[in-house]
């Protein structure tokens, strides 16, 4: 594709909650000069005009910007789609309404477990009751609704009865994803990652319940790579479909790669035109010239582009290894070992270093013009 369909507009690191899974980066204090709600509002145009039509508002927590609805507004404004994934600790009534009459057109709600004390556990905060009041409100007010659940071995034996509670709120579509490691889950992977007993339990409900809720919800349920013989395409393709602006304003191919020892692309230094079509850290892995074998030669390199960048840098150091999940990489080896681990005795009482606690950085504080006619809204 000549231009990216999906703009995942990262706006703010912080968050209440302290998952031992997310995905953000470790280094969260490299973000807190968070751009202005200006500074939003030409990235907006600038995606548009790119080609973009659908923005993901996320984080960390979205809803800790206080001009979320302004932000919402001017994507609206523009004919974007806009998605809010939120824990949705802070969607009261009454900010849901604002955003509401914005123009947001779909929630996704995060929840950790079915049962409050599992949920809230794993989040590392009492969160559970607020996040189902949030979603009634949420269907009240006539948006579709997405649920989503990452899975581990600490939760994925409770799939069934998540399901139940996605048909007990009224979903129009659940997520079970599997986790992926970066950031803190790949901190935390040995602990996290499921038995193969567990997913081959977990994909008999899934497929079950698949079949029984066709007419009504969408399932939607993501296998852990360690566990595939192939690996996914990494975002459709590096640098191909998907961008990601992070909170200061750095852009990326996808929300992983951070770590990526590639120079640094900023909206804060180069329009997003030319980022997107001449920035190293966009054309580093776009195609597949830059492949090296066995990618190179096999009849897969235009279906998983070699796989995840962010995942081989990860386990080999280097990016532009083949992503060792695939069974043909010669670092394969890395990954069974993980696999061997985790359906080892051992793996059983490995103990979760949860993430900090990053809602009590400091708000922007940086000059944000007002729109005329709108107020910012409070978190």
């Amino acid at each position: 594709m000549d231009s990216p369909f999906g703009l995942l507009a990262e706006l703010t690191y912080r968050c209440p909650l302290a998952c031992p899974y997310c995905s953000n980066p470790l280094n969260m204090a490299g973000y807190q000069d968070e751009l202005a709600t200006d500074e939003w509002r030409r990235v907006l145009v600038e995606a548009s005009d790119l080609g973009v039509l659908q923005c993901h508002l996320s984080g960390g927590e979205p809803l800790l910007r206080r001009d979320l609805v302004e932000i919402v507004a001017d994507a609206h404004d523009l004919g974007l789609y806009t998605n809010l994934i939120t824990s949705a600790l802070g969607l009261s009534r009454p900010r849901a309404e604002q955003l509401r009459a914005a123009g947001l057109d779909h929630v996704q709600i995060s929840i950790q477990a079915d049962e409050p004390t599992v949920s809230d556990r794993i989040a590392g905060i009492p969160s559970f009751q607020r996040k189902i009041e949030a979603m009634g409100v949420v269907k009240e007010l006539g948006w579709p609704l997405t649920m989503n659940v990452v899975l581990h071995r600490h939760n994925i034996d409770r799939v069934a009865d998540v399901l139940a509670l996605a048909e007990e709120v009224g979903a129009d579509r659940v997520e079970l994803a599997n986790t992926q490691y970066y950031g803190w889950a790949w901190r935390n992977r040995d602990a996290l990652l499921p038995s193969r007993a567990q997913l081959e339990a977990a994909e008999v409900v899934v497929r079950a319940a698949r079949e029984r809720l066709r007419e009504r919800m969408d399932v939607i349920y993501v296998i852990p790579d360690y566990y595939s013989r192939y690996p996914k395409p990494c975002m459709g393709g590096w640098a191909s479909r998907q961008l990601t602006v992070t909170p200061n304003g750095d852009v990326l191919p996808c929300p992983a790669a951070q770590p990526l020892p590639l120079p640094r692309a900023s909206v804060r230094e180069d329009p997003l035109e030319r980022i997107w079509a001449e920035a190293p850290v966009m054309t580093a892995f776009r195609g597949t010239d830059w492949m090296p074998e066995p990618c190179r030669s096999c009849y897969r390199r235009e279906l998983d582009f070699g796989g995840c960048r962010c995942q081989a840098f990860l386990l080999t150091g280097d990016a532009a290894r083949t992503d060792p999940v695939c069974c043909l990489s010669p670092d394969h080896d890395l990954v069974a070992r993980a696999v061997e681990a985790a359906n080892s005795d051992s793996s059983e009482d490995l103990p979760l270093v949860p993430r900090p606690h990053r809602a009590g950085l400091p708000p922007v504080t940086r000059p944000r013009p007002g729109r005329p006619g709108r107020r910012s809204s409070p978190c």
